[in-house]
């Protein structure tokens, strides 16, 4: 399964990219990871189900200095494989 996630809050010059990937390679998930123009955090997913359901938990938590107040997820078709979980610039 494969998601398209969107992180609003305090999200950005706070480690959150690091953090995000640091845990989806905890759980073995595939994807990326940018900040976006608007201050947002876009992420793209793809595992098991219920991992990504553990893995979107932790991304509410983020890290110690960010603040997240909405999270947009989508399902998005398994197009190509993704890979390892990079973050992107």
């Amino acid at each position: 399964m494969r998601f398209r996630i969107l992180v609003h809050g305090k999200v950005q010059g706070v480690g959150f990219r690091a953090y995000t990937q640091q845990v989806a390679q905890s759980y073995g998930l595939s994807g990326w990871v940018r900040n976006l123009p608007d201050g947002r955090v876009e992420i793209l997913v793809e595992g098991d189900e219920e991992v990504l359901c553990y893995f979107v938990k932790d991304i509410w938590r983020g890290p110690r200095l960010s603040r997240v107040d909405k999270i947009e997820i989508f399902k998005e078709e398994d197009n190509e494989p993704l890979g390892s979980f990079d973050i992107r610039y």
